[in-house]
């Protein structure tokens, strides 16, 4: 049995949301680390820093300091869209545009972990990890 990782994270921070907390730790890993940059470079969250392993914490970790604004979290929806289950790929083409324009898709392509508009701007598709907006 494998553990989703990126499935853990989304619901994680949908809940942290819910709870209206400001910051949630998750275990490192490269791939959500490099989703945690987009999201910081994308506005929706505030800030972010990697913890080291020390004595009050076990394992290296990701610190992610959540946005909000007027009460309201910068995040309205973080959804998976390809699962170890079912895999979503598209190509630069048929990338679709999360809430008319104002969400991203995280993309993982040859290049690297990015958002749609940089996939589509270089031309390149990928599997399709999660949409926010």
């Amino acid at each position: 049995m494998s553990v989703d990782t990126i499935s853990n994270f989304l619901t994680t921070v949908r809940n942290t949301i819910m709870r209206s907390k400001r910051s949630v730790d998750f275990a490192y890993s490269n791939q959500i680390l490099r989703i945690v940059e987009i999201m910081h470079q994308e506005g929706y969250i505030r800030d972010f820093q990697i913890i080291d392993a020390s004595e009050d914490v076990a394992h290296r970790c990701i610190r992610l300091v959540l946005k909000y604004v007027g009460g309201e979290s910068a995040i309205h929806e973080i959804n998976r869209i390809s699962t170890p289950g079912c895999r979503s790929y598209a190509g630069s083409k048929s990338l679709t545009h999360v809430a008319g324009g104002l969400g991203v898709s995280i993309v993982t392509t040859s290049k690297g972990v990015m958002t749609d508009k940089a996939a589509r701007a270089l031309g390149i598709g990928g599997e399709v990890l999660c949409e926010i907006w």
